[in-house]
């Protein structure tokens, strides 16, 4: 598991290798990675955007941005938690993710960024 926390919001990811949508042959690797947010803080913040860096070991460097996260923007009251499952390929059979949620303050509106910690991707036969 891999884990940051920023302006009070906790990020927490954990990643599976996916073999039934792999194909080494063609040089694709599926991954999927599963999201925890939690608002360890006092005010309702709301996720407004996401900003990927996606890097495989040839150090080919991708960029995904976007609104929400699969298709919302949720709402994180005090002490609550969302969660989301999503998924990644790289031509290689090790990668490494990271970037940045916008969030937003709902009292105020102030936005402010939350760290999403860099996490591995590798291949179960690679974990010697």
């Amino acid at each position: 598991m891999f884990t940051a926390t920023t302006e009070g919001v906790r990020v927490t990811v954990q990643t599976e290798f996916q073999p039934y949508y792999s194909n080494a042959k063609q040089n694709n690797y599926v991954f999927s990675y599963k999201i925890h947010i939690e608002n360890e803080g006092e005010q309702t913040v709301q996720l407004i955007s996401r900003h990927w860096h996606i890097i495989d070991s040839y150090g080919y460097h991708r960029e995904v941005q976007g609104d929400g996260v699969i298709g919302v923007q949720p709402v994180i009251e005090p002490g609550e938690k969302h969660s989301y499952v999503s998924g990644c390929n790289l031509a290689t059979p090790i990668g490494k993710m990271y970037g940045v949620y916008i969030m937003e303050r709902v009292l105020d509106g102030k936005r402010f960024e939350v760290t999403i910690p860099e996490f591995i991707m590798s291949t179960p036969f690679l974990e010697n």
